[in-house]
């Protein structure tokens, strides 16, 4: 593909995006920008999710996943199910008859404002390092093999990404990124059919006979049973799976906001319902992707990168020719606009709400809260911004997959507080709680490390949320304050 190719693809899909930012903000208010005043559609929303799910890391980083662990990720995505359905039948009329904007605003009403500005803090660490990752990731990408040849530094190439998606949702929020996302999930899903499409040509019988390769390979390995300690013992993987969810869904402003745009908690519970059935063709579509690209490397005699996670956009950018590049680079920026669009409206929404209890300041007018608002967007832009830039500068992918586990610890205190309060009726002291917040994951971490010690060959991996999550549990029922 030629540069100026590349550069109309990149201005006709922002282009877009900034014409249906245009349309869905006017006459936005503070209410279209925290919940699209609960007017979303609840199939809009469910086939949103779907994008906003895959996620930049997803994109690019599960068909190269395939190469070492086969299709045990399907498992992971069955144990999503289960989490869907614990959100939409535990979670979602918990927060519909609250009617919370915040969902952390729970925590208030059940232990008290130290627990609520907890809960807040700690999602605003987990999805500014998370989100921040997930953006890297795809726009070092977009910068090695697109911007790189031209000259321009990874620096602007961060600031462009993440000043454009600043413009177009400043104003509308959750309104206009309802509509986006459905317009990032479709270009997604063009990216990998066009490639699988494509790379079928390579098999004389098309996609049928690239369909029984893969059966027969060993790439198609769904469920590993013999060994627990392996790390995808297919346990381990589903309840990780159902985990992850509850947490980084339904304890998540980012996806939930988007859930609580619906109009009654029914719709919500519909989209929440299709989206989960939506999310398993889908990822097996995209493990399928990825074992076609490792057998279609090894007929070719393409080497395999070493950093699998290249194998990918090496094959379609370099060998396929351009339509599968331009899908790509569409599927690209779409996964790049949808990781931090979202985000930067959650993390807006937290801190005003949480923080800043901005909606509580019944002396300011609604002018002068729209503006305090729109700070903070432009100050969480600015530390986007920030954070991609410093896992651009460590370059050492170990290191930064370090600070991405970071962030996965601090979802264990959010499991435990909303555990508790959800099946307890207990109190507990309010003051404390912080403290307990930030002891919880270094507990977690001591018992990973000391499991690993005496449990020859055995790796903690995303099953330390549910192990930080009954800590914050326990240590909770520790500092019980009885009702008199």
């Amino acid at each position: 593909m030629t540069a100026a190719s590349i550069l109309i693809v990149f201005g006709a899909y922002t282009l877009t995006l900034f014409i249906l930012g245009y349309v869905t903000s006017r006459k936005s208010d503070d209410e279209a920008f925290y919940l699209g005043s609960r007017s979303s559609k609840w199939y809009l929303v469910a086939y949103g999710m779907v994008g906003a799910s895959l996620s930049g890391v997803t994109f690019i980083s599960v068909p190269g996943y395939v190469g070492s662990s086969s299709f045990s990720y399907m498992v992971l995505v069955f144990g999503y199910l289960a989490g869907y359905i614990v959100i939409a039948n535990v979670l979602l009329p918990v927060y519909y008859k609250l009617k919370l904007t915040s969902i952390y605003s729970y925590l208030n009403q059940r232990f008290g404002m130290a627990s609520h500005k907890t809960g807040s803090a700690y999602f605003i660490l987990s999805r500014l390092i998370g989100a921040s990752f997930r953006v890297y990731i795809v726009v070092n990408v977009l910068y090695l093999f697109v911007f790189q040849h031209w000259g321009v530094p990874f620096e602007a190439v961060v600031v462009l990404f993440v000043t454009l998606i600043l413009l177009y949702s400043i104003r509308g929020g959750i309104k206009t990124i309802v509509i986006t996302d459905t317009l990032q999930t479709t270009f997604m899903l063009i990216a990998i059919i066009t490639s699988v499409v494509l790379l079928s040509a390579s098999w004389s019988g098309g996609v049928r006979e690239m369909a029984t390769e893969i059966m027969q390979s060993d790439y198609s390995k769904m469920f590993y049973f013999t060994e627990w300690k392996d790390r995808n013992f297919f346990l381990k993987l589903f309840f990780s799976g159902m985990f992850i969810t509850i947490v980084m869904t339904g304890l998540d402003q980012d996806m939930m906001q988007k859930n609580l745009s619906c109009r009654t908690y029914r719709e919500s519970r519909k989209n929440m319902y299709w989206m989960s059935a939506m999310l398993i063709p889908v990822n097996f579509l995209v493990l399928f992707l990825g074992a076609s690209l490792f057998l279609y490397a090894e007929k070719q005699g393409i080497a395999i990168p070493v950093m699998t996670d290249d194998l990918f956009p090496t094959i379609t950018l370099t060998v396929l020719g351009g339509i599968a590049g331009i899908t790509f680079l569409l599927g690209l920026i779409a996964a790049a606009y949808s990781s931090a669009d979202g985000t930067l409206t959650a993390l807006t929404t937290s801190f005003t709400i949480d923080i800043l209890r901005l909606p509580d300041k019944k002396t300011l007018t609604p002018q002068r809260r729209t503006h305090y608002r729109r700070l903070v967007h432009i100050g969480f832009t600015l530390l986007v911004i920030g954070a991609i830039m410093l896992f651009g500068a460590i370059n050492d992918k170990a290191v930064i997959e370090k600070l991405f586990d970071i962030a996965g610890y601090t979802y264990g205190p959010l499991l435990g507080m909303f555990a508790f309060g959800l099946f307890t009726r207990l109190k507990v002291r309010d003051h404390i709680v912080p403290i307990i917040a930030v002891l919880s994951p270094v507990l977690a971490y001591l018992t990973k490390y000391l499991w690993e010690t005496w449990v020859e060959g055995y790796h903690v991996g995303f099953e330390i949320l549910i192990i930080n999550g009954l800590i914050t549990f326990m240590l909770l029922l520790a500092i019980t304050r009885w009702k008199k």
